[in-house]
């Protein structure tokens, strides 16, 4: 699911939704198991994880809903908007982390108690680099491909991205 701005970085520049919309459909579009959503393309911003959650619970009153984070987002949730409140929500937060990421979930249940409860750490093949350091790479002139697959590297050359 694609956001256009996300209230918590709203001040950073950002790839255009058209630009990232067509690199999601390219990545995802051998996995038959991912499925694009528009639901926050189509509604007015800001969208907020907790309306989007509504949202969805709405739609899917009896889905277990779990919300697929970063290791980087989990330590800011006490920043999103009522995040007890997504908490309550959820079934559960699935945290992908990459190789030393750290969380300290002493402190994160200290700021969301309940939180440790809902949290399931997933083991996934992870690349060692975030998004942001493949965009420098690219503005920097440095290697990057092997960094994305074939048909999204190929989109960010074509349109000239992030030089």
């Amino acid at each position: 699911m694609l956001t256009p701005i996300n209230p918590l970085k709203n001040h950073q520049p950002i790839t255009s939704l058209e630009h990232r919309l067509v690199m999601l459909e390219l990545a995802t579009a051998r996995n038959p198991k991912f499925e694009i959503s528009n639901l926050e393309i189509n509604r007015p911003g800001p969208q907020y994880t907790l309306e989007t959650l509504q949202l969805l619970k709405d739609q899917e009153p009896e889905s277990n809903l779990i919300l697929l984070l970063g290791g980087d987002s989990l330590r800011d949730l006490p920043n999103w908007r009522e995040p007890l409140e997504i908490l309550r929500i959820c079934h559960q937060v699935g945290v992908m982390r990459r190789p030393g990421d750290r969380v300290d979930l002493s402190h994160l249940e200290s700021q969301l108690p309940g939180i440790s409860e809902k949290i399931a750490f997933i083991d996934a093949p992870l690349l060692e680099i975030a998004a942001r350091e493949i965009r420098q790479r690219i503005k920097d002139g440095a290697p990057y491909q092997y960094y994305l697959r074939p048909s999204v590297f190929d989109y960010i050359r074509r349109e000239k991205l992030y030089l």
